[in-house]
């Protein structure tokens, strides 16, 4: 009877170093899906999807809880990626989301008091300055969320739309029409 106990004793230690070990060596971080499409998406952490950030909106893509087209930042070059990467249909961006010009922010360096929140707001630290100084904008930096707009509270924030130059330009996602035969 105790030959019996200690085999299975044995065999349980077995099998728990057995499935301890397959754990940490096949351990998936996170869902690597979760992650494709997170790289897609512009990095603003903007909120302008309905979402706090980049990676809860991918979250929310991989579980199938948000549409593809809720990513203004991202334009229609990025719902075309998402839809490439998902193998799933190409969807109009949806209300609310229309993609506006690329803009970034720019503050009025007269006005300014130097009250700090503009910085907590950013969620790229594309505003620099200090506590009662002005502040200003790291142009390469702004992502032109529009996130520091509202908590300022003498105005002195406006967002400049970025004009098109060749270090920005870039190659429209080409659109397909597809014609039907009996159309042609």
């Amino acid at each position: 009877m105790i030959s019996a106990l200690l085999v299975m004793i044995g065999i349980s230690l077995l099998l728990g170093a057995v499935l301890g070990y397959s754990a940490i060596r096949f351990k998936v971080e996170g869902n690597p899906l979760v992650e494709k499409i997170d790289a897609v998406l512009p990095q603003t952490q903007c909120g302008q999807c309905g979402y706090p950030g980049c990676k809860p909106y991918a979250e929310a893509i991989a579980k199938g809880e948000a549409d593809i087209n809720k990513c203004p930042p991202g334009g229609e070059e990025g719902i075309h990626k998402l839809a490439d990467l998902l193998g799933v249909e190409y969807k109009p961006f949806g209300e609310g989301a229309a993609p506006k010009a690329k803009a970034v922010a720019f503050i009025d360096e007269q006005t300014c008091i130097g009250c700090t929140l503009c910085l907590q707001a950013c969620p790229v630290d594309a505003i620099v300055g200090a506590a009662k100084q002005m502040h200003t904008i790291i142009v390469s930096e702004c992502t032109g969320c529009e996130l520091c707009v509202a908590p300022c509270p003498v105005d002195c924030i406006s967002m400049q739309p970025l004009g098109e130059d060749i270090g920005n330009w870039k190659w429209r996602y080409p659109t397909i029409s597809i014609v039907p035969v009996a159309a042609r």
